[in-house]
């Protein structure tokens, strides 16, 4: 129980620094992916992100329908040697999710920094995400890259339940005084477009999203 505490108090923590951040990378700290992904999402698996797919097995439940909250495991892919996990922060469509991430763009020419709520579609022939494409901020679109994946990993649902508890003792009041803080800094850095602005964007164009997907569907046999 001490250690579940531990978890969701370092994940609600990091929420925050989150969600007081504007959109992009948080920087001045380098993020890999697998203790930003374990901080951000409760999973307790350690060790590389290849290892985490097999690591989940008997520990956290599995499947290939991406649920927000759950990690995203890649496989080995090309100078991705190690693998690479990341967490859902929304599904948009069954073929379209936003992810928070780490170590994944060079952005300012620097790796290690974390990207908020980009992102990712289902490129599988048969729709069971074992292949995706990624947004890649530098070249403002998605990668050219098709990346093979094992699917998602869902939180323990005790711990989910604690950090909801968490949240909602914090009150409502605070989290929109965070979310406030977080739209003025998101505006001062980039006007007009706070720093939920993408995602309801995303949400709210059907027409954009199927473009996206019939884009990426088209060049899924593309090599990088």
């Amino acid at each position: 129980m001490l250690k579940r505490t531990r978890t969701v108090l370092g994940s609600l923590a990091a929420i925050a620094v989150l969600t007081l951040a504007p959109v992009g990378a948080v920087a001045d700290t380098y993020w890999q992916c697998v203790p930003f992904a374990r901080l951000i999402s409760g999973v307790q698996i350690f060790g590389d992100a290849w290892t985490w797919w097999k690591q989940a097995a008997g520990k956290y439940e599995t499947g290939f329908s991406p649920k927000a909250g759950a990690v995203l495991c890649f496989k080995p892919n090309g100078k991705m040697q190690l693998g690479h996990v990341a967490v859902v922060s929304q599904v948009l469509t069954d073929r379209v999710i936003q992810i928070t991430h780490a170590n994944w763009s060079r952005i300012g020419g620097t790796r290690g920094q974390v990207e908020k709520d980009v992102t990712v579609i289902d490129v599988s022939p048969a729709g069971d995400w074992s292949q995706v494409k990624v947004w890649y901020d530098p070249i403002r679109d998605l990668g050219s890259t098709t990346y093979p994946t094992h699917g998602f990993i869902y939180q323990d649902t005790h711990a989910q339940r604690v950090a909801n508890s968490g949240l909602n003792a914090a009150g409502n009041t605070a989290v929109a005084m965070a979310q406030g803080a977080a739209t003025q800094m998101a505006q001062a850095v980039r006007p007009g477009a706070g720093p939920f602005s993408m995602l309801s964007q995303a949400a709210d164009s059907t027409d954009k999203i199927a473009a996206l997907i019939m884009a990426a569907t088209q060049g899924s046999s593309e090599a990088k």
